[in-house]
């Protein structure tokens, strides 16, 4: 897309109001390859996947960064939970770290949007005295690896086809 037709967009903290936005956002991470066929009623039957969502923005914890086109639509997010350890995220590492998430829509990607929203989201998290951030990537996504790498995570353990990832501040 030229950089003419870069749809503008502006920061924003994301709000329990959001919680549709990052549902979506949710199925967008799941569908990261383009033919998995998420669809959010798919990812709402799915008890793994659907504590990424359910009641977001209630939760003790629950933060985020969305990126807005001029109409307000959210184009992107990253978003973070706290789990517990009796029920973990796919990229648990302990229940005083949060998991974030990233996404961006298909027409806004490519335009370093993910790396504004996730160098703002942990920004707010180091401010708010996360002692840190996990995460989890599947093999072969390997753009948002080295995205994760070039902010300094670092592989820490297994998921089934997926790393754990840590950031610890320092």
């Amino acid at each position: 897309m030229p950089s003419d037709a870069t749809p503008p967009t502006s920061l924003r903290a994301l709000t329990p109001s959001d919680a549709g936005a990052v549902a979506q956002m949710v199925v967008l991470t799941m569908n990261w390859r383009g033919n998995e066929g998420w669809t959010l009623e798919k990812a709402q039957a799915d008890e793994n996947l659907w504590r990424y969502v359910h009641a977001w923005g209630e939760w003790a914890g629950d933060s985020g960064i969305a990126a807005c086109d001029e109409e307000g639509l959210v184009l992107g997010a990253c978003w973070s939970r706290l789990f517990p350890a009796e029920t973990p995220g796919y990229g648990f590492v302990a229940s005083d770290t949060p998991e974030i998430g990233l996404a961006v829509s298909g027409a806004a990607r490519g335009q370093g949007l993910g790396s504004r929203l996730i160098d703002a989201h942990l920004q707010q998290l180091r401010a708010a005295g996360a002692p840190g951030v996990s995460l989890s990537v599947e093999d072969g996504n390997d753009r948002a690896r080295a995205l994760y790498a070039s902010r300094g995570f670092v592989t820490v353990g297994r998921n089934g086809d997926a790393d754990t990832m840590l950031l610890r501040w320092g």
